[in-house]
């Protein structure tokens, strides 16, 4: 015998021999001895059990997932029903006892040998088991049994005059003629290709590698009139044919093994094949089975979990790029669509993302500073100056990290919030005890004020419940704690910009803010319909639509859609922490203080939700 282990089991070829070196080695045996001496030779040395064991334990520590015959091809005409049966299935034991059952019946010696035409080509062999049929059989053979598209028993039937019956006994007939056929020496040269075309196929090849694989496949069987492969293809038991793929075993279970691996997050792209190749998959072809495999992607060189929600993927692109990105760059890299102020709106509310510049995203884990606005930057500055700091190391600290003009950040330096101390140092207004006049302080701040929300980056939004007088183009009053959040004080004016034309807030005896009647057309707003909205640094009106909520809505889903927070949650408490943190208050936050600031505030229409 001039055959080593890994031609009788095609696994060793696949898997590396890092791998496969620990379990596998002996020491009175070479290193790779599983492939560099035959088999007789190695049972000579150290016995048909020892190496019966050793491809057992490979089998459970590698190939657990793999039917036996594909493990060990032989068994399938040996002990055709435990071929169709895995090592997880059956245990090391088990698995051990049959492996050596093999070996024993490969190495015992010919009572008697038998003359076997070895020169034929298979393609005649195949013929010669299909020339003795009459006609009748032939066309059950080619139309039903190694037909692409199967003709029915009863259009059988009725061709040749029969009953229904009759043709499936004639296909059961065929079937056992061809079985015995396979189990005689005439074929010992064909069993021995489809052994080999195991190994060459491995767990997943694309369908059509199966008639690329010699060129006698293309041709046909001349008595069937059929390409040769399709039958041989009938002889590869065990592998399934879906989505243009043929798998050893189940489709949906190598699928999801192959997902697993990727569970962790991205890989690059050289090692997922890697991974992949672990499973039996050639590694010619891994990067296509990663590619038909659904949730996966590979993106700039990575593998990465391509779930269905807009928030992972997200996080899946930022993750593989390895540093913020902006809005666009993220919908561009995702390729579906996906518009872009859904994008924006996700970033906002889900805590995996953190805004780290005027117009970048990046992941939360990263850490860093978080992008608040240029206001509130600047009071994050005085504060860590110790109460006070010089404005130009102000406008060198945001300018050097953010993308904000000097001149934005002197312009709100001078403005409402901050005081100066001295030529060229400022603090936040309020903050010294000398006496000195206050800038205008509301009676409730933002935090406190009725349908006044902060997102993840700072900025404070105002829900306007749109009506009928929204949509016919009033005004609407504005609470006066928003409106001084905004940097407004009775007898001001502030122009905020939109694509459609300005939108006037003004303050005579309280706050007014003029139409928005064109921003609500261009979202087809309804009555009953909600818009967040603030103004940017840059004098921009920042808007958000959302349709009113379906009346099926879970309370607290309907409470949190109040706030403007679409995502689900996995309990009440996680939904009182996001509500607590949208009025301003700490994450350690308890039930009822939250229901008492939103009782103060007036949002009695969240708390009815609650059960407050």
């Amino acid at each position: 015998m001039n055959l080593s282990l890994s031609d009788l089991a095609p696994p060793l070829r696949w898997t590396s021999p890092g791998q496969i070196a620990p379990i596998a080695e002996e020491p009175q045996l070479p290193e790779a001895w599983w492939q560099a001496i035959p088999l007789d030779r190695v049972c000579a040395i150290v016995g048909t059990q020892a190496v019966a064991s050793r491809l057992a334990d490979l089998s459970v520590a590698f190939w657990g997932h793999l039917l036996l015959g594909d493990i060990l091809p032989l068994l399938r005409f040996s002990d055709p029903a435990e071929a169709e049966r895995t090592p997880e299935m059956l245990g090391k034991d088990v698995v051990q006892k049959l492996y050596g059952g093999v070996f024993d019946r490969l190495l015992e010696p010919a009572a008697a040998p038998v003359a076997v035409r070895q020169d034929k080509p298979l393609p005649e062999l195949i013929d010669g088991l299909f020339g003795a049929l009459d006609e009748r059989q032939r066309a059950i053979a080619r139309d039903r049994l190694y037909a692409a598209d199967r003709a029915t028993l009863d259009e059988l039937a009725q061709r040749f005059s029969v009953t229904r019956e009759r043709i499936r006994q004639i296909e059961r007939d065929l079937r056992d003629h061809v079985e015995a056929w396979l189990g005689g020496p005439e074929a010992v040269a064909l069993v021995a290709h489809v052994s080999w075309l195991r190994g060459r196929l491995g767990s997943a090849v694309p369908a059509d590698d199966l008639a690329a694989a010699v060129p006698w496949h293309r041709g046909d069987v001349r008595t069937l009139g059929i390409p040769a492969w399709r039958f041989v293809r009938t002889l590869l038991t065990g592998y399934e044919q879906a989505d243009g793929w043929l798998v050893a075993g189940g489709a949906d279970e190598l699928r999801e093994k192959t997902r697993q691996l990727f569970a962790d997050g991205p890989r690059p792209l050289g090692e997922a094949v890697a991974m992949v190749t672990q499973l039996g998959v050639r590694e010619d072809v891994a990067e296509r089975w990663i590619l038909a495999v659904p949730q996966l992607r590979v993106l700039e060189q990575h593998v990465v979990p391509w779930p269905r929600s807009i928030n992972e993927k997200a996080e899946a692109v930022l993750a593989v790029a390895g540093r913020p990105l902006a809005p666009e760059e993220i919908q561009e890299r995702i390729g579906e669509d996906y518009s872009l102020v859904g994008i924006r709106n996700q970033l906002t509310a889900d805590e995996r993302f953190r805004r780290v510049d005027r117009n970048k995203y990046g992941l939360t884990r990263w850490g860093g500073d978080e992008y608040l606005g240029i206001r509130e930057m600047i009071a994050r500055e005085i504060e860590r100056a110790g109460g006070e700091a010089s404005v130009s190391t102000v406008v060198t600290n945001l300018t050097s990290r953010y993308d904000v003009s000097e001149s934005s950040v002197r312009a709100y330096s001078g403005g409402p919030g901050f005081e100066r101390t001295q030529r060229g140092w400022i603090r936040v207004a309020g903050t010294s005890p000398t006496g000195e006049s206050e800038p205008y302080q509301p009676r409730k701040d933002v935090s406190e004020t009725r349908r006044s929300f902060r997102s993840r980056d700072g900025r404070w939004w105002h829900r306007v419940d749109v009506n009928a007088e929204h949509l016919r183009g009033s005004g609407s009053p504005l609470p006066t704690g928003f409106a001084a959040y905004l940097g407004m004080a009775p007898g001001g004016q502030l122009t905020a910009s939109t694509t459609t034309g300005d939108v006037v807030i003004s303050w005579h005896n309280q706050p007014t803010m003029g139409s928005i009647r064109n921003v609500l057309a261009d979202f087809k707003a309804s009555e009953g319909d909600h818009i967040f909205l603030t103004v940017s640094d840059g004098g921009e009106l920042l808007t958000r639509h959302l349709p009113a909520a379906a009346t099926a809505m879970p309370p607290l889903n309907r409470a949190l859609y109040l706030i403007g927070y679409t995502a689900p949650v996995s309990s009440e408490a996680e939904g009182l922490r996001l509500i607590g943190a949208r009025i301003g208050l700490p994450e350690t936050a308890t039930r009822e203080e939250v229901l008492a600031r939103l009782r103060e505030r007036g949002d009695r229409d969240i708390l009815g939700y609650l059960g407050g």
